[in-house]
C-alpha cells in the first residue's frame, strides 16, 4: 500500500495549483470526483451499502496504514475518529509545505459527499496542526456533536493540551461538503 507520505506533498501541490487555474470550485469537484468517486470508490462503495460497520471496514486499516496516531469511538448511532496525529499533515508541517490554503479541507471534501451519498451528515473540527475530531450520524438523527470528553473519554482530542493552538479552528456542523465550515 502506498503511504500518505508517497503523496502528500504533491496531493497539497495539486489542490493549490488546481485553485490558481481554475477556482475553489475546480477544487472541490476534484475532492469529489478524483477522491470520493475514484480513488476512494471503496470506501464510497463499503459506506454506503453497509453503514457504520462499512466506516469501521474503511477506517480500521486505512488509519492503521497511514500510521495515524487516532482512537475510534462507535455507538449504535454515531462513529467518531479522534484524530491525535494525522500523518499527511505532520509531514506537510515538519518539512515546511503549505501551498494549499486549507490542506485539512480537502478531507471534508471527498468524506462529506460519500457520507450524504450514504445518508450520513458530519460533525467535524480541525486546527489545522494535524488535529481534529469526526462524528457521522445518520442523517435524520438531530443529536448534537458531543462535548469534550462525553463521548471518547480520555482518548478526546479535544482535551489534549496542544489542542487549541493560535491557528483558527475550523467547524462543521450537519455538514456534506467542504464548503460547510465556520472558521474561528
Amino acid at each position: 500500500m502506498t503511504g500518505c507520505y508517497d503523496f502528500c506533498g504533491h496531493y497539497e501541490w495539486t489542490f493549490e495549483w488546481l485553485r490558481q487555474h481554475g477556482g475553489h470550485a475546480l477544487v472541490t469537484a476534484y475532492w469529489d470526483e478524483a477522491i470520493n468517486r475514484d480513488s476512494q470508490v471503496h470506501a464510497h462503495t463499503l459506506i454506503t451499502a453497509k453503514g457504520f460497520e462499512g466506516m469501521k471496514e474503511y477506517w480500521g486499516p486505512t488509519l492503521a496504514d497511514e500510521g495515524a496516531v487516532s482512537h475510534r469511538t462507535v455507538t449504535d448511532t454515531v462513529f467518531r475518529i479522534d484524530m491525535h496525529e494525522c500523518p499527511s499533515k505532520g509531514f506537510l508541517l515538519r518539512n515546511g509545505l503549505e501551498q494549499y490554503t486549507d490542506y485539512c479541507d480537502h478531507c471534508m471534501g471527498w468524506i462529506g459527499p460519500m457520507m450524504k451519498d450514504a445518508g450520513f451528515v458530519v460533525d467535524h473540527q480541525h486546527n489545522h496542526c494535524g488535529q481534529c475530531w469526526w462524528e457521522m450520524r445518520r442523517a435524520e438523527d438531530a443529536t448534537p456533536p458531543s462535548g469534550p470528553g462525553e463521548l471518547s473519554g480520555a482518548e478526546d482530542v479535544r482535551l489534549r493540551p496542544g489542542w487549541l493552538r493560535d491557528a483558527p479552528m475550523d467547524t462543521y456542523q450537519r455538514a456534506t461538503k467542504a464548503d460547510d465550515k465556520t472558521t474561528a
